[in-house]
């Protein structure tokens, strides 16, 4: 009966290998719904307009690498002059995986089936841009009911196509500590998407501002930056901080034993004495358990296929190496380097 929860116990959740979010830009956006929001005038197309194209071209943006694809940019308050004199301003090369439009259908009334039929002819969409988000809501009244409503149809659809949307977004005028309560609407905005960015100039016509960043699945910055008029982009001046891996040491000493062994299958516990051949390191057996369930999809790249299962006498790990899909050879950092080097990230 369709009316019946669909539920999965703790257990399962806790020993079942997700694929992991792809990030298209470093640390900044993931596949889900985000908002760029920013004053009037303040540079947000100038932005949106660099993410798009660093994106359809593979090159970073922000100061952090991106993952190439194709994006659509629905310019809905521009025409194809501006778009083309902006392109021409960035020295933007002629490339096919960069589309646009200057006119869409609204929330709920043909919007999500516009961005659905696009990727159907565009497998490799990556972002799907909104600008600005007001031109394709249905509703002209802004509560929190019915931003949120309108705002989760997009969170599902991104979500569904495995695409980043990026609406972007008016503030007010009126001041705040806190940047992101400048947004136009009601806290319901916010608290439907996945992650916010809140553009704000540090003095009015400087060409300097504060990028505030903070999502569910970014690490909460801020970015400073200014805004190059030879290249008409932002530029951070701030380099984005290094992210230390917790899950490398563990990670490679897997890699080190099960190289060497190919095949293991036994407790987590067992598995931790083996792993004492080849590191140092004290490992716990909820660690190296946890390690590996979170990273399992990562690990396949590397030739290693892992399974937790349950068996007669409890819970078991299971560890084959396959040479022939490893792809750690010719890499930068290697399996092996992020022993002495917990800051570095390998598998």
């Amino acid at each position: 009966m369709s009316n019946i929860l669909q539920t999965k116990t703790a257990e399962e959740i806790l020993s079942t290998v997700f694929k992991p979010k792809e990030f298209i830009i470093d640390g900044l956006l993931t596949q889900g719904l985000y908002v760029l929001a920013g004053a009037q005038k303040v540079g947000k197309s100038w932005l949106a307009m660099d993410i798009c194209l660093s994106i359809a071209t593979g090159v970073p943006v922000l100061g952090r690498g991106t993952i190439q694809g194709t994006a659509l940019y629905l310019c809905l308050e521009d025409n194809y002059q501006r778009l083309q004199r902006r392109l021409f301003q960035m020295n933007a090369e002629p490339i096919e995986n960069l589309h646009f439009a200057l006119a869409a259908d609204k929330i709920g009334a043909g919007l999500e089936e516009q961005i659905e039929a696009f990727k159907k002819d565009h497998d490799d969409l990556k972002i799907v841009v909104i600008d600005v988000m007001q031109m394709v809501r249905s509703n002209v009244e802004s509560s929190y009911g019915s931003d949120y409503a309108e705002l989760i149809a997009l969170k599902q659809l991104a979500y569904r196509l495995g695409i980043c949307i990026l609406l972007i977004h008016h503030m007010r005028k009126a001041k705040d500590d806190n940047p992101f309560n400048m947004m136009t609407g009601s806290t319901g905005i916010g608290g439907a998407t996945d992650g916010n960015f809140a553009l704000k100039e540090t003095k009015c016509g400087s060409g300097k501002a504060i990028m505030y960043c903070q999502g569910r699945d970014i690490e909460y910055a801020e970015l400073r930056m200014h805004f190059d008029t030879d290249a008409m982009r932002w530029i951070v001046e701030n380099e984005p901080a290094t992210q230390k891996s917790r899950d490398n040491i563990v990670l490679s000493a897997v890699y080190l034993f099960i190289k060497e062994r190919i095949h293991f299958e036994g407790t987590a516990t067992e598995l931790v004495e083996e792993l004492k051949t080849v590191t140092d390191e004290v490992i716990y057996p909820n660690r190296v358990t946890r390690d590996l369930v979170q990273n399992g999809y990562e690990l396949s790249k590397y030739g290693i296929d892992f399974k937790y299962e349950r068996v007669h006498k409890g819970r078991v790990i299971i560890l084959h190496y396959n040479g022939k899909r490893d792809s750690s050879d010719g890499r930068n950092v290697t399996v092996t380097q992020a022993l002495s080097d917990s800051s570095q990230t390998s598998i």
